[in-house]
């Protein structure tokens, strides 16, 4: 796999997690993984500089701001926290800092797993709760917030004041409140962090009461010299405080509190993932600076996952809907925080071997209170004599026929079109909400009419109208049932071509690939008609997603289910701008850098790019123009250094206006 690849496809999966975790409060990866996904990232870009973009997650603060809240913006930006793993780290980390202030000392506080949030006070009231948002801009949370009791409704003091700190739910409450979910028969929540941001969400007041939440403040945007001074006039005002924080005045100290948290972690009445240290001096915090998304003067040292051992009991393999094999590992139900799992995957071969997994094996699995384990490492000195290796199948185990690994690939395939997994996978995949978006057509469902006759193939969804009367004798349907899903189905041709080429499962072609290429190509006819080398001319695409797509659309079967869902009526074309080559910006090379106030990035790329602009990624003396939002770095020196024009985002809107 080619860098490039590599790059885009890490950031497909952090922004899908990002999403997940963030905006819906249901994350499918663990917060280890997704660290080590980013940290992957950063690496990689850092390495090849030329492959960086301002939309990578690696520059992204946290999540998107939910529609049903009104946006608040936030007085200064709620910045993110850089991640170390290591006791090494935090040398190298204190080191940074001496080199710079020789006699800064350091804070060190609880990393609480909850959601962040801001609180606003005027004339000793409190006014306004904010999420953090995407760090610009929040949610406003006032009614929910106010239900905490944890968080004073009047202070003294009359000056308008900030503080930011963490809602977050106690384990206890965690229980009390799952176990009336279960009585409800309601889906449980995974642990306090997703229940904490899921309560703190509701609509309702009165449900956010019930769910006692509770806060630990920790910043104080007011006049005070030290970070612990700041901890102190926090507690003064009535605010609740994390009792653990700790002044210390080197690494080896920093460290000593590390381990000590370490030992009591467990035993807190609310989750941690680790310890924030910060410069204490709030003097030196400008003089040590921030990047785009996290202070310099502060870094998170996050704990490894808890590890667990069990029994492995067998190895089961599961059909992808591209035909992908993955294997499984079953072992002996397990407790690791905050739930009990039975399974983690075991990815591929490869994974197999560098694992040396037998039958019979004890293994070690860490989770880190997320939903997917893993699998760490086998306990050798456990293993039972003449223990036998656990190898990848050969057949799937599916349909029975033979797998194929394609040279360069670790992954095993099935690639009978038939096989029963790969054609309900690929339904299910197809009307999810991130693909065709077919609402109340979900995983059972798909399964139940596939069992049933009624979907064999993707046009089949589009033909389920013919059958109506039969659909609503089905179990768990009926009238409103049907007449509510073909009405969602009729729906969705209206989505736009990107969503059916995501949708069709196409490899290594997710929704952002998807939409690049229909940018390219604005119908379906031009896709059928392009050729290897016409995608490879698109920016950003590589020669196996090239390879991938055409081969696709070469295959006789895909171009007769593109023809019977062009005469079933599903829109197949990309909406085209149309680009006013006379303005301002036409014809210039332009670099957008710094934290836009009035529109993100993306909005701003696009309103260019319609106004005839080419929007590049970095400065050169062949830059036209600079537009300069807040907090920019070295892009506005290179620009001033190289006499490129520079335009501030008042002047830009300006511009846009005229």
């Amino acid at each position: 796999m080619d860098v490039l690849t590599r790059i885009e496809e890490l950031r497909e999966k952090l922004n899908k997690a990002g999403y997940e975790y963030y905006v819906l409060d249901k994350p499918t990866i663990s917060d280890y993984e997704y660290d080590m996904l980013m940290q992957e990232l950063i690496k990689l870009e850092e390495e090849n500089p030329e492959y960086k973009s301002e939309t990578s997650p690696t520059v992204k603060i946290g999540g998107e701001v939910l529609d049903k809240f009104s946006k608040v913006t936030h007085s200064s930006q709620m910045m993110s926290l850089g991640d170390i793993f290591s006791l090494e780290e935090v040398d190298d980390f204190v080191n940074r800092i001496k080199k710079v202030c020789v006699d800064a000392t350091f804070v060190c506080e609880l990393k609480i797993d909850g959601l962040s949030v801001s609180l606003r006070y005027e004339d000793g009231k409190l006014v306004l709760a904010a999420t953090r948002g995407n760090g610009r801009i929040g949610e406003n949370i006032t009614s929910n917030v106010k239900t905490i009791k944890s968080v004073p409704l009047v202070i003294d003091a009359k000056e308008a004041l900030e503080v930011r700190g963490e809602i977050f739910m106690p384990k206890a409450s965690l229980v009390k409140l799952n176990l009336a979910r279960e009585a409800n028969g309601e889906e449980l929540f995974q642990n306090c962090r997703n229940a904490a941001a899921g309560s703190i969400r509701q609509l309702d007041s009165k449900v956010v009461a019930k769910r006692n939440l509770d806060t630990f403040i920790y910043y104080y945007l007011g006049d005070v010299p030290t970070q612990f001074a700041a901890l102190t006039k926090l507690k003064e005002l009535g605010f609740k405080v994390n009792p653990y924080a700790k002044l210390c005045k080197d690494a080896q100290e920093i460290k000593n509190y590390i381990n000590e948290v370490a030992e009591i972690r467990e035993s807190l009445p609310y989750d941690i993932d680790g310890v924030v240290i910060k410069v204490n001096e709030i003097k030196y915090h400008e003089i040590i600076g921030n990047t785009v998304k996290v202070p310099k003067w502060a870094i998170a040292y996050k704990f490894k996952p808890e590890e667990v051992e069990t029994k492995l009991l067998e190895v089961t393999y599961q059909v992808g809907r591209s035909g992908v094999i993955t294997p499984v590992a079953n072992f002996s139900p397990v407790f690791v925080q905050g739930s009990t799992i039975t399974k983690a995957t075991l990815h591929n071969e490869d994974y197999l071997i560098e694992k040396d997994i037998c039958e019979g094996d004890t293994i070690v699995i860490h989770k880190a209170g997320d939903v997917i384990p893993e699998v760490v490492k086998v306990v050798l000195d456990k293993r039972l004599e003449n223990a036998k290796p656990i190898r990848m199948i050969d057949k799937c185990p599916c349909c029975n026929s033979q797998l194929v690994r394609y040279p360069g690939e670790a992954d095993y395939y099935c690639i009978n079109p038939n096989c029963k997994e790969r054609i309900i996978n690929s339904l299910i995949h197809f009307a999810s909400k991130a693909a065709y978006n077919i609402e109340n057509l979900g995983e059972q469902l798909v399964k139940l009419l596939y069992n049933e006759g009624y979907l064999k193939n993707i046009v089949d969804i589009f033909k389920l109208k013919e059958h109506k009367d039969e659909l609503i004798n089905l179990p768990k349907l009926g009238t409103k049932s049907v007449d509510n899903l073909l009405a969602n189905i009729e729906n969705s041709k209206n989505n736009t071509l990107d969503h059916l080429i995501f949708g069709l499962g196409i490899p290594n072609v997710g929704a952002k690939v998807a939409k690049i290429i229909c940018e390219k190509f604005n119908n379906i006819d031009q896709i059928l008609n392009a050729k290897y080398e016409d995608i490879l001319t698109i920016n950003d695409i590589g020669e196996i997603i090239a390879r991938d797509f055409v081969a696709f659309f070469n295959d006789e079967y895909n171009k007769k289910t593109i023809a019977e869902l062009k005469e079933l009526g599903l829109r197949m074309d990309y909406p085209t701008i149309e680009i006013n080559y006379n303005s301002y910006f036409s014809g210039k090379k332009i670099v957008l850098t710094g934290t836009l106030a009035h529109m993100t990035r993306d909005e701003a790329t696009a309103k260019l790019n319609q106004l005839g602009a080419n929007v590049i990624s970095s400065v050169s003396k062949k830059t036209d123009l600079l537009i300069c939002g807040e907090d920019a770095g070295s892009k506005l020196t290179k620009a001033k250094e190289l006499n490129v024009k520079i335009l501030f985002e008042d002047e830009f809107i300006d511009l846009l206006k005229e």
